[in-house]
C-alpha cells in the first residue's frame, strides 16, 4: 500500500479506502457525497437529550484508538480490512487518523474513527458497545469540530443512522469547492495541528473506483 504521504494525499482529492469482499484495498469517489452539518441544520433524536443531559458518558480522544478501530470492523459484513486497520493505525501514529470516544468509567462505550487533513474531518466508521455510546459521541464530535473552526465533516455515504443526525447530500461538484475551502483553514484538533502540501497532480498513483452513493458504511 502506498505511504502515509499518498494515503493523505488520495483523502485530500476526495476519496477514501475501502476492502471489497475480497479484503482488496481500494480507492473509491462517489458522484455524491454526504455531510454532516456543523451549522444549526444539526440535529440528533430527542431520546438522546437524557444521556446528554446525565452526564452519562465521558469524552476522549485517542484513549484507545486501536479498540475503536476494532469495534468499528467487528461485524458480520465489514469493508475494514486488517490491512486497513493497520494503515488507519499508522496514520493515528503520524498524527492524521484519530478516534472520538464515549466511555463510562473504564469501559468503551462507543466511538467515531475518523482522519483530520486542516479544516477537514473524514468520519471513516462508528460503533457502539453500551447503547446511544456513539450517538453521544456525534454529538459532542460536531460540538468540538465547530469549537474548532472546521468547515467540513464528510460522511462519505448516506444511511439511515446518519439522516438522525441531519446529514445531506451534495454533488460531487459542490462537495470540490467545499473540500477545497476546507484545506485552506488551519484547523487544531485536540492539541495538534494537521497540515498538508498541495500537489498539481490529482489521482497520482489512485486506481479510483465509482460507489454507490447509498451504502450501509458506517
Amino acid at each position: 500500500m502506498d505511504n502515509v504521504a499518498s494515503i493523505i494525499q488520495g483523502y485530500a482529492q476526495g476519496y477514501f479506502l475501502m476492502a471489497d469482499e475480497y479484503g482488496e484495498l481500494g480507492w473509491y469517489s462517489s458522484r455524491q457525497r454526504t455531510l454532516i452539518p456543523l451549522d444549526d441544520r444539526f440535529r440528533y433524536p430527542t431520546s438522546l437529550r437524557r444521556s446528554l443531559n446525565q452526564g452519562r458518558f465521558t469524552v476522549a480522544i485517542n484513549r484507545d484508538f486501536r479498540a475503536v478501530c476494532e469495534g468499528c470492523a467487528n461485524r458480520e459484513t465489514t469493508w475494514i480490512s486488517s490491512d486497513l486497520k493497520e494503515i488507519y493505525f499508522e496514520l493515528y501514529q503520524a498524527g492524521w487518523a484519530h478516534s472520538f470516544e464515549t466511555w463510562q468509567g473504564d469501559r468503551l462505550a462507543g466511538g467515531i474513527l475518523g482522519i483530520a487533513i486542516k479544516g477537514l474531518f473524514i468520519g471513516e466508521s462508528m460503533f457502539y458497545r453500551i447503547p446511544e455510546g456513539s450517538k453521544v459521541a456525534m454529538v459532542k464530535i460536531v460540538e468540538h469540530l465547530r469549537k474548532r473552526g472546521f468547515v467540513l465533516f464528510d460522511a462519505q455515504l448516506q444511511n439511515p443512522h446518519l439522516e438522525r443526525f441531519g446529514s445531506y447530500v451534495i454533488e460531487n461538484v459542490e462537495y470540490q469547492k467545499l473540500l477545497q475551502k476546507a484545506l485552506a483553514r488551519p484547523c487544531i484538533l485536540g492539541n495538534l495541528k494537521f497540515l498538508i502540501q498541495k500537489t498539481d497532480k490529482k489521482e497520482k498513483g489512485l486506481r479510483v473506483y465509482q460507489y454507490s452513493t447509498r451504502s450501509r458504511k458506517r
